[in-house]
């Protein structure tokens, strides 16, 4: 049998918690179901002896005791498949043997196939007979699973609650995360999750004699070789010396290590351009649908268009499969995955609208006295129109909407750091690449830091300086789009908003001239993308300069042609 998930047992103030109740509940539903497929699995009885000892009169006797036990786990059919091997083949070598002689008897041709169908009928109904029997097994297989799952969720959300610090950035996080994970496949293994507190103590006083009779048995080696330990020591001290001195050093260097092989795209060149390249391909597959469209989808009047451009930034590409797979993956693992993606970028759709139209016709005839006459009117008929609509729904924009938090969390770490790649997918070959772009910084003057509600705001949005630009992120765990990001940092300076976007944070805003606006107040643009109405928020800082959540989070001057094209206009948060 497999081995069983922990059943955690939660205290009052645990069930208490607003962060642990979600997780607790997930918990003990999933425990509840493993339970459940448990108890499905077929039972046996087993007969025991048991010592009794009268503690009166020291007379031992002993007892039959039954308990009902789980039945064991039937063979799996590769066992079964292993056992009838050797009678398997004899069956094969048979039936060969008899084709070779069978080409002139129709008869006994037709009694073989008989033959050989009613066997492959009967091993068949074996095997459905073993996936029967194995159902129950698999069912609480599958239960345990989902219970070391919602197991490992309320751990995790307990870690961050404990120890919140590594929320403030995507890689702390996802370090975290793992490290629980690790934890409670260790604790599993060894068994250190109980039921309770009577067999923990048992298991702490059988650890204690281990641990005991152990030191005794290392003590008596050393006794017997002190020499060689003696010459050991000595060397121990001296490396002690030299790594004492180097410690620091080497944490640093352990800490930077593992955040460079994080962020680090850990497939191959080939299969990364391998991917891009099959990307690239299907772009062009349907680039030329829309240069033939009429061609390819003939027999319409008339044809309107309406086409976003083609095209995507391989990075984004690369840094979203990574994160989608987990890690490392071939190109071959991949190919669904990239159907998938660009299924939900492009949407190439076309509607036919009928319009009634009138064609003028003339008739011309011949009167009984010879006259001619002509008459004019109007036919109508039908007239197609093929509206044809071409939607990107950019690449980037994707994660939010397909993954999960902690994978999002990972993609944005890849797309900050290009993958430590910037090599992999140079400008002048891939025109849309993304480049490593370092944030603008700024220093704000001391006295306008003199207002508390402003110093408050800033303190916060510069813990995020450098974080990429993630569409749809709301959380530093996903990193930021503009107006998650100020959404975020007014819900921590004493505000509670909840998430809104552009236009709904200047809708909460009473709006401010220009010659007005102060630090802390928000500012607003328009058309920056395709949509109408407010579309970019950032935070004013003062001397025409504002942090906002661009590519990267940073610094910005107001005064360039670009931001004032689009301003919009500048809004007062509400009082706390």
């Amino acid at each position: 049998m497999e081995k069983r998930a922990p059943r955690l047992q939660f205290t009052d103030e645990e069930r208490g918690d607003p962060v642990l109740k979600k997780p607790i509940r997930r918990a003990q539903k999933a425990a509840a179901k493993a339970d459940r497929a448990r108890d499905k699995i077929p039972k046996k009885t087993v007969k025991t002896r048991e010592r009794v000892v009268d503690p009166a009169t020291g007379k031992v006797t002993t007892r039959l005791k039954f308990e009902e036990t789980d039945k064991k786990k039937p063979p799996s059919k590769l066992t079964h498949a292993v056992r009838d091997a050797p009678v398997n083949a004899a069956l094969l070598q048979f039936h060969r043997e008899i084709r070779q002689s069978e080409d002139d008897n129709v008869g006994v041709e037709a009694a073989h196939k008989s033959e050989e169908t009613a066997e492959l009928s009967v091993r068949a109904g074996q095997s459905a007979y073993r996936s029967h029997k194995l159902k129950p097994y698999r069912k609480s297989a599958k239960a345990e699973s989902r219970l070391d799952r919602a197991n490992l969720g309320y751990l995790q959300k307990k870690a961050a609650r404990d120890d919140p610090r590594p929320s403030g950035n995507p890689l702390s996080h996802w370090r975290q995360k793992q490290a629980v994970k690790k934890q409670y496949a260790a604790a599993k293994r060894a068994g250190q999750f109980t039921g309770s507190a009577g067999k923990t103590a048992e298991n702490t006083v059988k650890a204690g004699k281990t641990a005991a009779r152990e030191s005794k048995r290392a003590a008596a080696f050393v006794g017997r070789h002190s020499k060689g330990f003696l010459i050991i020591a000595a060397i121990f001290v001296v490396l002690a010396l030299f790594l004492n001195a180097i410690s620091s050093c080497s944490v640093l260097l352990e800490g930077g290590l593992s955040g460079v092989v994080v962020s680090t795209y850990p497939s191959s060149d080939e299969a990364m351009l391998g991917a891009e390249a099959a990307y690239a391909e299907m772009e062009a597959d349907l680039q030329n649908e829309v240069d033939n469209y009429e061609t390819q989808h003939s027999g319409y009047d008339e044809y309107r268009y309406d086409l976003d451009e083609i095209g995507h930034d391989p990075y984004v590409l690369i840094s979203l499969l990574t994160a989608w797979h987990g890690g490392e993956w071939m190109l071959a693992e991949v190919q669904d995955t990239l159907s998938m993606l660009f299924s939900k970028q492009y949407q190439l759709t076309q509607d036919v609208e009928v319009e009634v139209r009138y064609r003028t016709e003339t008739d011309t005839w011949t009167d009984a006295e010879g006259n001619t006459h002509t008459d004019t009117y109007e036919v109508p008929y039908n007239y197609y129109i093929c509206n044809v609509k071409l939607h990107n729904e950019n690449l980037s924009h994707l994660p939010v909407f397909i993954m999960d938090e902690d994978k999002v969390g990972m993609y944005s770490i890849y797309i900050s750091t290009l993958g430590n790649r910037p090599d992999l997918f140079p400008a002048s070959a891939y025109p849309n690449a993304s480049t490593k772009k370092e944030y603008t910084d700024y220093d704000i003057p001391p006295e306008a830091l003199k207002d508390e509600q402003f110093a408050a705001i800033i303190t916060e949005a510069e813990k995020y300086l450098g974080y990429p630009y993630v569409w749809g992120g709301s959380s530093p765990k996903t990193s930021f789009d503009c107006s998650g990001f100020v959404s975020w940092v007014i819900n921590h300076s004493g505000w509670n908003m909840g998430r809104l976007g552009a236009q709904g944070l200047y809708n909460i805003c009473t709006p401010v001239s220009a010659a007005n606006a102060k630090p802390g107040d928000l500012v607003f643009f328009e058309h920056t993308y395709d949509t109408d109405g407010v579309s970019h928020v950032g935070i004013y800082v003062g001397d025409g300069m504002m942090i906002a959540a661009g590519d990267p989070i940073g610094y910005s001057n107001l005064n360039t042609s670009y931001w004032q094209s689009h301003l919009y206009g500048f809004g007062r948060l509400p009082a706390q």
